[in-house]
Order: C-alpha cells, then sequence, then structure tokens
C-alpha cells in the first residue's frame, strides 16, 4: 500500500512539474526591441514622406467597449512587455475614433472639450495646434509653456503620480500619457479614454510624426500639422547637409546632473542627435538606458569627441544647491578634448529636450539648436 501511495504522488508531483515548465514558456515577457530592430527602424538620411493615419474600417478591430473608453491591455501585463507600436486609427464611429496605441485602444470623440496631458511633448503640440486643454501637472512645466501654470488649467498631480481624486472630479473626454504613467494606465483609463503617446527612440522623427498627425486627425488640424511637419522636414534635411559638409563630424551627448555625467547613443531618448541629424557617433556601443551609461572624464578625453552636447538636468529639476553643468565640466580633463578646444560644447535648452521632447515646437527648436553649433 505505501509503495502504490508513494508511486502516486510521484507521478501527480512530476505531472505538476512539466505544467510549471510548460506555463514559464508562454508567460515569457518577450523584449520590446531588439538592436536588430533598432538597425532596421533608423530615419534615412531625408526625411521619410509623411502620411495620414491609416484607417481601417475592419468591425473586428472595433471591438467597441462601453461609454466610450479605452479598451485595456491585459490585467498584470509587464511595463517591459509593452511593444513600440505606433498609435493608429483603425476605425471611426460616426464622430468617435478608434485609436489602437500601444497600451490598448481608446474610443475618442472628435474634437473632445475636457483634455488631460500628461506628457509636455504633446501639450508642446496641443499648444502650437492651438488646442485648449483642461489640465496638466504643474510641477517642472518648460519655461517656454509657462502660460500653463496659471488657474485656468486644473493641476492633476504630477508626471510619476496622477491626482485621480481630481481626475475623476473633472471626467476628462481625453487623457494623454507617455512612458512616466504606463503602470498606472489601466486606472487612468477607467476615468476617461487614455492614449497612449510615448516617442519610440528607434525612430524618433517617424513617431513623433505619428503621434501629431492622430492629434491632429483627433482635433481636426490637419492642415495645420501637414504645414509643421513640412518644416520640420526641411529643417532636418538643412542641418543634415550641414553635417555632411562638416565632414560628418563625431558627436557625443552627455546628460550632466548635479556633479554625475551620463552618456546617450544612438537609438537613446537623445539618439537623434546622430540618428536624425546626422553626426557620427562617437561611441555606437553605448547601453541603451533611461539615464544613460555613466561616464568619467576619462572616458570624454578617451573617446575625444568633435562637438559635446550636454543637457543639464539640474538646471529644471534639480532645484537649489546643485551644480550647474558648465562647472561640473570645468575642468583640465574636459580642456584637453577637441570639443572644448574648439569650441564645440554646446550647452542645450534643458527644458526642451528633457522635459518636452518630441513636440512639435521642441522638435524644430531642438533641430535648429544642433543645427546652429555648426559652422
Amino acid at each position: 500500500m505505501r509503495r502504490r501511495f508513494t508511486a502516486i504522488v510521484v507521478s501527480i508531483l512530476a505531472a505538476v512539474l512539466i505544467a510549471c515548465s510548460t506555463g514559464g514558456t508562454t508567460g515569457q515577457v518577450s523584449p520590446t526591441a531588439s538592436s536588430d530592430a533598432t538597425a532596421e527602424t533608423q530615419p534615412s538620411a531625408t526625411a521619410t514622406p509623411m502620411h495620414s493615419p491609416t484607417t481601417a474600417a475592419s468591425p473586428s478591430a472595433v471591438a467597441a467597449s462601453p461609454e466610450n473608453r479605452a479598451t485595456p491591455s491585459p490585467a498584470g501585463t509587464p511595463v517591459s512587455s509593452v511593444p513600440a507600436a505606433p498609435p493608429v486609427i483603425v476605425a471611426e464611429e460616426g464622430d468617435t475614433l478608434v485609436i489602437r496605441h500601444a497600451l490598448g485602444e481608446a474610443r475618442v470623440k472628435r474634437n473632445p472639450q475636457k483634455v488631460v496631458v500628461f506628457d509636455f511633448g504633446a501639450l508642446d503640440t496641443l499648444d502650437a495646434l492651438g488646442v485648449p486643454v483642461t489640465g496638466l501637472p504643474k510641477t517642472n512645466i518648460p519655461r517656454y509653456l509657462a502660460k500653463y501654470e496659471s488657474d485656468a488649467y486644473q493641476n492633476v498631480g504630477s508626471l510619476a503620480e496622477p491626482d485621480f481624486e481630481k481626475l475623476s472630479e473633472l471626467q476628462p473626454d481625453l487623457i494623454i500619457i507617455s512612458g512616466r504613467q504606463r503602470q498606472v494606465y489601466g486606472e487612468l483609463n477607467k476615468l476617461g479614454p487614455t492614449l497612449y503617446l510615448a516617442i519610440d527612440y528607434t525612430r524618433y522623427a517617424d513617431s513623433v510624426k505619428e503621434n501629431v498627425r492622430v492629434l491632429g486627425e483627433i482635433f481636426d488640424k490637419q492642415q495645420e500639422v501637414d504645414t509643421y511637419l513640412t518644416t520640420l522636414e526641411e529643417k532636418i534635411a538643412a542641418v543634415r547637409a550641414k553635417v555632411a559638409a562638416a565632414g560628418v563630424p563625431t558627436a557625443l551627448v552627455i546628460l550632466v546632473n548635479d556633479r554625475n555625467i551620463s552618456a546617450f547613443g544612438p537609438a537613446s531618448r537623445f539618439g537623434l542627435v546622430y540618428d536624425v541629424l546626422g553626426f557620427t557617433p562617437i561611441d555606437p556601443n553605448i547601453e541603451v538606458s533611461t539615464h544613460g551609461m555613466n561616464i568619467s572624464y576619462e572616458y570624454l578625453v578617451e573617446k575625444n569627441p568633435d562637438y559635446l552636447f550636454v543637457v543639464d538636468r539640474g538646471s529644471v529639476v534639480g532645484g537649489q544647491g546643485v551644480t550647474p553643468a558648465r562647472q561640473t565640466l570645468d575642468n583640465e580633463l574636459v580642456k584637453r578634448t577637441k570639443a572644448y578646444q574648439n569650441g564645440h560644447i554646446v550647452y542645450l535648452q534643458a527644458d526642451l529636450w528633457y522635459l518636452s521632447g518630441g513636440g512639435l515646437q521642441s522638435f524644430a527648436a531642438m533641430i535648429d539648436e544642433v543645427g546652429n553649433a555648426l559652422p
């Protein structure tokens, strides 16, 4: 009897182990982008022609959710498994657009009246298009968007911590979010149609165009969007021509945070200097990370780029007592670099680059800043 009981237990344990092994395989998180995929999706040397958002009338794509709410991704989906998929209009139902984005689907009525924005790049674009907004996080608003500090606009918390009670009170017709709010997408989605408009840094220019075109469709600003995007294409082409005329110099983009320095390479949040505008990355092997790769002064001397582009994080979010980037870089090692000796250390407007990249106004200004650094 005892032997028979033992055999049964062993059989059950074996079955459980096999099931767990199978389940573990199906539940693995696939990476959002591989290095090969990144290489395949870099913007070309000339600006990519721009088209209107794809519209498909397939009924199966609509999957209408009640009360004009977005359809969330499956519960518990890890952030790292969210694909870098662009927003696409998949259907139109009267005055309602069904927009598929990386986190789900949003059903948004054209020209929504109560708009809440949790991304300063999107706020930048809406400001350029003359679209009124109802609420936004009022912490660290970029200087050039300071008018939104007014009491005319509702404060809906911070970029990292939305004020859900305030949002419930406002009952927004549209909530626009990006990467910092991914973890609370499901909660925001219960309070209003929520649209995810993060920038895909592996294809920066195209990603900006896609996001802006969707906003143009939502707010009937297609003509204005076309005009802005044509100007952006012209600016990109002009800077690329200057880069080519200068012999395609090497460059490095760094973020200075008090006395800490991190470097950014291609396909990163500041990778447009290389990927879009054509500079040669001095180090193509920099690990892609939100906060960059930590480096030393010796690294700057070793790599010795022709141009050093500097984003001073502390100047926009550091508060009092933070060492300015110019002071951090004022040392003998940095003075040995070609960038310093040739006057090619370029201090970029940090609120554009760190807070509101990807907007119509910010992207244009960022292109101009890089272009103005060249002869």
